[in-house]
């Protein structure tokens, strides 16, 4: 079996511009005459590869949070689809973005945005997650394509590494947030599996 880490680490990743820089402080050391080492972390829930919820742009007392979302979303069969840099148009996801996939992750070797309505588009065809690289997936309109995409019910899987990936297609994902209740994002480490193995209870 073939694990690929699409992960970022966490304290040397890009961090969104006016986030705060993650921070580690070393609780005990070792190094220092303590028994053990132990370190404390300060960081936004929004650096690294990570999952937005509802709640992170929707204020509605019912907003999903990251503990709220299925973990079935995370965990599962999953298209790696390449697309060419630049904007997402509706032509786009008409032309590239498949129609029986649950999950999707989007690769390109440039900036990726949606434009226009797309993201509307894109939000019908009711994935589970998408997941992309870099620190947004949107510009000026980032909020709604936010807004598009999770209220439609959609999980977002961001800040991904896919320099590893040596092809589009199928693989098996394994994203799970971590659990923090009620909030509206989580660190989640991401691997693909390729030629997965699919697990069973059942006994033959």
């Amino acid at each position: 079996m073939n694990i690929i880490d699409i992960s970022t680490d966490l304290l040397t990743a890009e961090v969104y511009p006016g986030d705060p820089e993650p921070r580690l402080h070393l609780v005990n050391r070792m190094d220092c005459d303590d028994d053990y080492n132990l370190s404390a972390l300060y960081a936004s829930l929004h650096t690294g590869t990570h999952v937005d919820a509802p709640s992170h742009v929707y204020d509605e007392p019912d907003a999903l949070t990251v503990t709220d979302l299925p973990l079935s979303k995370f965990i599962g069969p999953v298209t790696v689809v390449d697309l060419p840099s630049g904007p997402i148009t509706g032509q786009t996801v008409e032309q590239y973005f498949p129609r029986m996939a649950t999950r999707i992750i989007l690769r390109s070797q440039g900036d990726l945005w949606f434009f226009g309505g797309a993201a509307e588009d894109v939000a019908a065809l009711e994935y589970d997650l998408i997941g992309f690289e870099g620190l947004s997936i949107g510009k000026d309109n980032e909020i709604e394509v936010h807004r598009d995409l999770l209220a439609g019910g959609t999980a977002l899987l961001e800040g991904l590494d896919l320099s590893r990936v040596k092809r589009a297609g199928e693989y098996f994902l394994f994203a799970p947030p971590i659990k923090i209740a009620g909030r509206e994002a989580a660190f989640a480490r991401a691997v693909l599996v390729e030629d997965h193995i699919m697990w069973s209870s059942h006994r033959y």
